[in-house]
Order: C-alpha cells, then structure tokens, then sequence
C-alpha cells in the first residue's frame, strides 16, 4: 500500500498489484446488506455469469452524459487503468474523508494522473491525514485516469458517449474509477462515492442518509424531502448535496460543505423532519411521529402516488429496511423527535421560505400527533411495503 503525504507527486512509483483486479459496474439490489454491520459478498468474477447477474443486479451509477453500462460486456479491467496510471511521469494523491466524524467516516485515498482533479476532489472531502487512511483497515481507493485515451475505454469493454469519460464503482473492493473528464462531474463523483462508503459507514456504526440539514438557531433539523421542494430552499440549508451521516456522536454532512463552512464539532439533530407529498389531504400539514412511525414513512417514503423507500433513488448496498430499523433505534435512543411534513396543499406544492417556515416549527413543541383524516392511503402504504419489503417488524404503524 502507498504511504504518502496528503497531496504529493513522485516519478513512477509502482503500483501494487493488489490493485488490479476486474471491477462489475453494479451494485446488488437483489441482495443487499442484510445488517449494517456486514459488508457485502464478493461477486464472482466469471465471465459466463454475466446475464444472470444482468437480471441480478442494478446499475451502480449511470451519468447520462457519461455511459451506457448495458453496452458490452460491463467487466472492467482495473490492470488497464492501473498501468496506464503508472506510465505517467507524475502521480499525485489526496487523502480526505467522507464525513466530517473520524469515529464513523470512510477515509479515501485518491490516486491521480493530474494535479487538477486533486484539487478538484480536496473540495469535496473533508480533511483527514495520511496516517488515517494507511491505518484504516477498509479505506476507499479512487483511481483518476484523467489522460487516458479513448482507445482503452472502448478496449475495457464499454462505450462512452462523447468523450466525457466514464465513472465504475465496485463495492465490494471499495474502488472507484474516474476515467477521462468524469472527475469534472461533481455530482456524478459524490453520488459514486456516497454509495461505495455506505457500507463502511454502517459498519462503525453510523446511518448514511440521504438528507439535508437545516441550522435553525442553536438546533440542527435532519430534512427528507423530494428534490423539487429542496431546490426550492437549497441556499438555505447546510449543504444541497444528500447526504447526512447520523451516529451516536451526532449528525455529520457527507462532503464538505460551503453554505455554512465548517460545521464544528456533530451534535445531535433537534428534530428529524419526512416531507410527503399527499394531495388527497389525508396526511395533515405537519404532525408527530413516533420513533416506529418515523420509520415506516421513511421506508414508504411517500410522494403524491409514488413510493421511494428510503427517500432514495440512488443505488444502495443497504438494505432500506435494515436502515430503517436503525434509524428508529436511533431516534428512540437518542430522544430525537420526528415529525411528518405535507409540502402539498390540494393541487399546490409548499416550496422555498414556506415549506422552511413550516420545518422550523416542529421546535415549537406544540405539533400534535400524526392523525390521518380517512381516505385508503393507509391501505396504499401497506400494499407496497408488504410487497416489497419483508418481515417488517409489526411495531412499524402508519
């Protein structure tokens, strides 16, 4: 393994042939991580299996300016990258973290062909120091092969549209590759990352979340809702990225924030809002949650006739319903208190300062406890989750 200082360049150094391996573009969604504190299986890498793990397994991540990762044999051969990586006169690395918490993060080690994604991606990680990452018994390798040429993306077997460049993660060896200009996407960059440290995360023992944080006063507010009603307050919050890791320290943002700077020491979130979106008026404008309830609106994840478990429509190594149930022992542990938020009012939406205004008052402690008003949307949430998910725990109420 490569010990160097946090941003350095040497003359060639050879990399380990530890590295290179063949990497799948999927993530398992057939088979998820049954608990959060395992790490997926390996997959194994035959070739002859390769349309049965095309049913098997969802695409990790697809930019749309990137790849189509159904074209071709999606079997990516990291040697290719690895050597051209080492042809380079220069190499240059970073080593930063994926939260701020040094008791719960993913530290990550960038190897790169170019000085500029370096500095691209020291914007995006928080800081951490070299030793950190070489004594982390499961760090993030992320490989930058900015230079590469077209030639060799075509030859490992996939087919970028344009010459943007491609993004492949693999989660079971916690890798990722950023071949051409991907490293320039940030947000294709971060969505990679946040779901190849998902399960690391799990396993120290915090909650990888897509939310936002709201500062209101001396309380931080953990917010779920749809990205049409955040784009709508994105300036407002901590940070517009998803991404919050909740743990047993506090609440922590994935990457580094500039809305807000440095958020300082985690601190525990006041409150932990769910935004839905229900024009039948069922579901009041803001109401209460227990802990058990909190945790089947977050698994439905409700929005106006649509279900997205989890509030996630991102790949996942995590199972939704194991991360449901650790978010209500979270919350029940921890005394956090969690509230229902309706951003629809008949026909419109609750965006921007209003949908802020009505976030905010779940501070208030007069918010009264969630109380449907008829209607079969109890009826609609239990034949979707029964159906998608199983064995949910009996105590998990509408």
């Amino acid at each position: 393994m490569l010990k160097l200082s946090s941003v350095a360049s040497s003359s060639r150094p050879n990399i380990s042939s530890d590295s290179l391996f063949p990497l799948f573009f999927f993530f398992s969604s057939s088979r998820p991580v049954s608990s959060l504190t395992s790490v997926p299986p390996l997959v194994d890498d035959k070739e002859e299996e390769y349309d049965e793990l095309k049913n098997m397994y969802a695409v990790a991540y697809v930019s749309q300016t990137f790849f189509n990762a159904w074209q071709g044999m999606a079997l990516l051969d990291f040697h290719m990258v690895t050597t051209h990586i080492s042809s380079i006169s220069n190499i240059y690395f970073h080593d930063g973290a994926i939260g701020s918490s040094s008791n719960c993060n993913a530290n990550v080690r960038v190897i790169s062909d170019s000085p500029s994604a370096i500095l691209h991606l020291s914007k995006v990680l928080w800081k951490t120091s070299a030793r950190a990452v070489s004594h982390d018994s499961c760090p993030l390798t992320v490989y930058v092969a900015s230079s590469i040429s077209q030639g060799i993306v075509d030859a490992i077997g996939l087919r970028a549209q344009g010459n943007s460049g491609l993004i492949a993660a693999d989660i079971e060896r916690s890798s990722l590759i950023l071949c051409g200009k991907a490293s320039a996407d940030t947000n294709g960059t971060k969505e990679a990352l946040a779901a190849l440290s998902g399960p690391i995360i799990g396993a120290r023992g915090g909650l990888p979340l897509l939310a936002r944080l709201l500062v209101s006063g001396d309380s931080l507010i953990v917010i779920f809702a749809p990205e049409d009603t955040i784009r709508s307050c994105a300036g407002k919050l901590v940070s517009a990225d998803a991404g919050v890791i909740l743990s047993s320290q506090g609440v922590a943002p994935y990457f580094q924030t500039w809305n807000f700077g440095d958020p300082g020491p985690s601190k525990f979130p006041s409150a932990v809002v769910f935004a839905t979106s229900d024009s039948s008026r069922t579901i009041p404008s803001i109401s209460k949650l227990s802990p058990c309830q909190a945790a089947y609106h977050f698994l439905a994840g409700y929005q106006n006739g649509k279900f997205v478990p989890a509030y996630s429509n991102s790949p996942s190594s995590i199972d939704p319903l194991e991360l449901a149930k650790a978010l209500s022992s979270k919350l029940k542990d921890n005394q956090i208190s969690s509230f229902l938020v309706n951003v629809k009012e008949g026909e419109k939406s609750l965006t921007g300062h209003h949908f802020l205004t009505l976030v905010q008052s779940s501070l208030s402690g007069n918010v009264a406890p969630f109380q449907p008003k008829g209607g079969d949307l109890e009826e609609k949430y239990q034949s979707f989750l029964s159906t998608k998910f199983q064995e949910i725990p009996e105590e998990f109420l509408f």
